[in-house]
């Protein structure tokens, strides 16, 4: 097994000693929980089915499945370049999590992960427009196995799909990224669609970083109707922010029979259409503040017609004067009078909640950059700018891949204890978790930290209800 290296003996207390010893140790036992996860969802298979690769089979060394897990599980472990794929080749929990081979064969000599070379190959493949069509299918499919896995098999009745954007910082010049003055800083701009009711994040397309909110939204936005109406719910509804509701994104989504909320900019028509509202009633404000709600019909100049528009008005503590903004909808009042459209309409958070969790806890980095030359002997072509603009669109699809991944296991948590998990708790508390790997019998046992125990435990019996199954 070889020798004991010692390191060195802390000057603090000369009892302590630190060595370095030949045996399986980790600090990432909760790849066996994400390789679970992905195994009962089932998606890296439906994954190699729909992906192509170019690759000759008779110099492959990974399986395309294998280095899909790899980068997935590097993702979620917190591993955010793809430089750490080097320092953690040897490590026993993410060798056998990756592999698609059985019994103790992960661990033999020479099956380590992948080099960070490779992963950049793969990138490369998963960037041709079929991978990357398929790539973005699978995160829906996803989010469908997982929310059918939970509800006996069956579409959800309702489902509000939330469309934003949000900014990506990059360093560097990146192709397609550009300095945005409202953020201060160098951003690609995608486009994302969540939705709030169950957390998951469904798609995405990156956009340069200075385009306006709403450029390609109507149809990122249908294309993502069609797939919910398809896999996901019975009806589907859209709720987006002030930068969206233009004359054509309006009359696109009214043409195809789809709801939607908004919020809209205030201008000097609709001020002057609020001014009538915004005194506070004589006597006395009451201790809890108060709303006011007022229909109005309202055509900006670009709009074929004119729509309903709501007059939200908010009385604050302490403050003298009434706030106010406006919502536009298609829903009728009797459906949705204005009290419940806020109501709807503040769901909204939740949806930014769980982008502000993919962006703080997977923080995606997107840094391909373009190489003017090939790797002769392994046939590894020219990267050029409009190449590294669609490795970056691959990188932050395999990130909300990565982010589905987790959200499902940590919905199982949360069902298995019956509080609220954020992401970063549970990748802190379930996945970075320490163990021994030991090898005999046959068998592979892993000895993890006894604080950890109660969590995988209730984890792992709330996980054996759920494995997806087609039909």
């Amino acid at each position: 097994m070889g020798e004991t290296l010692p390191l060195f003996t802390a000057s603090f207390n000369r009892a302590v000693q630190v060595e370095s010893r030949p045996e399986h140790l980790t600090g990432e036992a909760g790849g066996l929980i994400q390789r679970e996860l992905m195994d009962r969802l089932g998606i890296i298979d439906w994954l190699s089915e729909h992906l192509d690769d170019p690759r000759d089979a008779r110099r492959v060394t990974y399986p395309l499945a294998d280095l899909i897990r790899t980068h997935l599980l590097l993702l979620g472990q917190g591993w955010r370049d793809q430089d750490d794929a080097d320092r953690l080749r040897d490590d026993p929990s993410l060798r056998v999590a990756r592999s698609s081979c059985r019994g103790q064969t992960p661990l033999a000599e020479g099956q380590v992960l992948a080099s960070q070379p490779t992963l950049s190959r793969l990138i490369e493949n998963l960037s041709t427009d079929h991978n990357r069509a398929a790539l973005r299918a699978a995160i829906t499919e996803t989010a469908m196995r997982r929310i059918r896995m939970t509800n006996k098999g069956r579409k959800r009745k309702t489902l509000t799909l939330d469309v934003d954007s949000l900014p990506v910082e990059v360093h560097g010049h990146q192709d397609g990224s550009e300095w945005n003055k409202y953020y201060g800083r160098r951003i690609y701009h995608p486009l994302v669609a969540s939705c709030a009711e169950t957390g998951d994040l469904l798609d995405a397309v990156l956009r340069p970083g200075n385009v306006g909110t709403a450029v390609g939204g109507l149809d990122f936005i249908l294309e993502q109707v069609d797939r919910c109406r398809n896999q996901l719910a019975q009806r589907v509804m859209v709720r987006f922010d002030a930068g969206f509701p233009d004359g054509k994104t309006l009359a696109g989504l009214e043409a195809r029979g789809v709801d939607y909320m908004a919020r809209i900019r205030n201008n000097a028509v609709l001020d002057a259409m609020a001014e009538p509202h915004l005194k506070r009633p004589p006597g006395r404000p009451p201790e809890k503040p108060r709303m006011w709600f007022h229909e109005y019909r309202y055509q900006a100049e670009p709009w074929d017609r004119a729509r309903r528009v709501v007059l939200v008005v908010l009385e604050q503590p302490d403050d003298l004067f009434l706030h106010h903004f406006w919502l536009i909808t298609n829903l009728t009042p009797g459906n949705c009078d204005g009290e419940q459209l806020l109501a709807l309409y503040r769901q909204r958070g939740k949806a930014e909640a769980h982008m502000g969790e993919l962006m703080d806890v997977l923080n995606p980095a997107l840094s391909a950059s373009p190489r003017p030359w090939h790797y002769a002997d392994t046939f590894q072509p020219a990267l050029t700018e409009a190449g590294v603009y669609r490795n970056n669109e691959t990188l932050f699809l395999l990130h909300l891949l990565a982010y589905e991944v987790l959200h499902a296991g940590r919905a199982i948590m949360e069902r298995a204890t019956g509080q609220g998990w954020s992401l970063r708790r549970f990748r802190e508390r379930v996945l970075r978790v320490a163990a021994r790997v030991v090898t005999g019998s046959r068998r592979l046992t892993y000895v993890i930290a006894w604080s950890a125990a109660g969590d995988w435990s209730r984890f792992w019996r709330k996980l054996q209800r759920y494995r997806w199954s087609p039909g």
